[in-house]
């Protein structure tokens, strides 16, 4: 162990070590004191310390040695730690770094952990905190050149599912994933419903240093305002009618691990304040306590609105949105990737398959895929897997066709024109019961048409043909007065079986 007054000349800066590289860690802080109580809490945890006081001392050590954790304050004698968070970042990809900042100053926190640091430590600097970011460090795999042949990294866990696709959009968003597993940065992830938010927020988890702790996952939307803050931060016996016993909330439920937060749009104002305090001070007050208690866990949340304009409307704080989403993942909807069904819906039949028992998956008629391809799918990959799990229960046979699907395509003009061409218009097979014959839908005595899908249809059905009858057929003439695209027509009449 180094004397910290040694270090601070940058002349005595830390000689070149044969120290495994996965024991060693690299200090650079200006005030004595503090770069000597984290050498002492780092060597008693078992690691090699080396101690620096600026910038060119530490890119100076990190030219001669290999280090597995990087621990900088936020304001050195030459320059903000944020120039050093990016050289490392650039210069040394397999080295985590976390910054130290000064107490409450959750910007500079923010402005780490956007420009690449693995995580953050308030001052004063609490030693059980420093403990558990070290050890989450630590466990990172080396994403750069491998470990040298005598050194082991353990190695992640394979998660049991997974984001499949081969679409360039999902490619981007596995990339994202991988990338976003080694840091500690809090991610806010959005996307459509059913586009697989809690998936990516769970491979984040079980692909990173927290794979082994717990993964707890809060719908922010199902809990009544009044219960709120005892859920997240929990209670003391006796602090309400009804509280028996103590207990913890979901922070200390995901103590060491992944807090998900879905759907935190909807979390009222008043607890969006507790939130924040709890997520930058990493510490929590149950209900009737009089302490704080310490946490740690990495914060990912989810919505499918649009955070910024929630901050705009004023129905989400704009401190706890930046606290948030200082790292953005955007999921793509199915429409986006509409290549990706076909292997989406095999992995999902053989699922389904396998949890009832019923042997081999049956498989998808090539043309029940292209009509599964020509739905726009509101629900995304949810709502495919309901549409499966019903084929899968209606289907004669090892072939799902377009009739066990169920389904009648709801296509905007705009996909239309990018997805159905002549070729595919023609092969599409129209829906369960869809002839040129005009049948009428029976409505109950207060108005209400018994079928609202056949309703609808039997309108659309009837406005193609008095567009028709007065264009006499000409079907360019005829979309131009309804007011949709010429390829629109030509799939309506196909679906709705107008032959003309």
């Amino acid at each position: 162990m180094k004397e910290a007054a040694d270090t601070a000349n940058p002349r005595n800066g830390p000689r070149p070590s044969r120290a495994s590289p996965l024991r060693r860690v690299l200090v650079v802080d200006d005030e004595a004191d503090l770069r000597e109580l984290l050498e002492l809490t780092l060597v008693g945890m078992g690691l090699d310390v080396d101690c620096v006081g600026s910038i060119a001392e530490a890119e100076a050590a990190l030219s001669r040695n290999a280090y597995a954790l990087c621990l900088t304050d936020m304001r050195l004698p030459d320059g903000d730690g944020l120039t050093l968070v990016a050289s490392i970042n650039r210069r040394h990809p397999q080295t985590p770094i976390a910054v130290i900042t000064a107490y409450g100053s959750a910007e500079n926190a923010v402005a780490a952990l956007k420009a690449g640091a693995f995580d953050y430590l308030a001052k004063p600097v609490a030693l059980d905190a420093l403990r558990s970011l070290v050890r989450s460090a630590l466990q990172l795999p080396s994403q750069a050149g491998g470990a040298p042949a005598n050194e082991v990294v353990a190695s992640s866990p394979q998660p049991a599912r997974q984001l499949l696709g081969d679409s360039e959009a999902i490619r981007e968003v596995r990339a994202q994933i991988a990338r976003l597993a080694r840091s500690m940065a809090p991610v806010s992830i959005s996307g459509e419903s059913g586009s697989g938010k809690e998936l990516a927020a769970r491979l984040i988890h079980e692909t990173g240093a927290r794979a082994a702790q717990p993964f707890v996952a809060v719908n922010c939307g199902a809990i009544p305002e009044s219960l709120m803050e005892a859920e997240f931060f929990g209670y003391r016996k006796g602090a309400f009618t009804g509280a028996d016993q103590d207990r913890d909330g979901f922070f200390q439920a995901a103590n060491s691990g992944t807090l998900f937060l879905d759907e935190v749009a909807d979390l009222p104002l008043a607890m969006q304040v507790k939130l924040l305090r709890a997520i930058q001070e990493k510490r929590v007050r149950k209900v009737g306590a009089t302490v704080e208690e310490a946490v740690d866990v990495r914060i990912v949340s989810a919505t499918h609105q649009d955070l910024a304009q929630c901050v705009a409307a004023g129905r989400f704080r704009p401190d706890l949105y930046y606290r948030l989403n200082v790292i953005e993942l955007r999921l793509p909807s199915l429409r986006e990737r509409l290549e990706d069904i076909p292997v989406l819906a095999d992995a999902i039949l053989a699922r389904l398959a396998g949890r009832s028992g019923a042997g081999q998956a049956p498989r998808l008629a090539p043309v029940a895929v292209r009509y599964l391809q020509s739905y726009r799918f509101p629900g995304n990959v949810r709502e495919l897997e309901n549409v499966l799990e019903r084929a899968l229960a209606f289907s004669n046979g090892d072939v799902i066709n377009v009739e066990d699907l169920g389904l009648k395509p709801i296509v905007s003009d705009d996909d239309e024109n990018e997805r159905i061409d002549a070729e595919g218009a023609d092969a599409t097979t129209p829906a369960s019961g869809a002839t040129g014959e005009r049948r009428p839908v029976r409505v109950s005595e207060d108005g209400v048409p018994e079928s609202l899908p056949d309703y609808l249809e039997q309108i659309e059905r009837e406005a193609i043909q008095r567009a028709l009858d007065k264009t006499r057929y000409n079907r360019t003439a005829a979309a131009r007065l309804l007011g949709i695209t010429f390829r629109a027509l030509r799939y309506r009449m196909q679906r709705l079986g107008l032959n003309g």
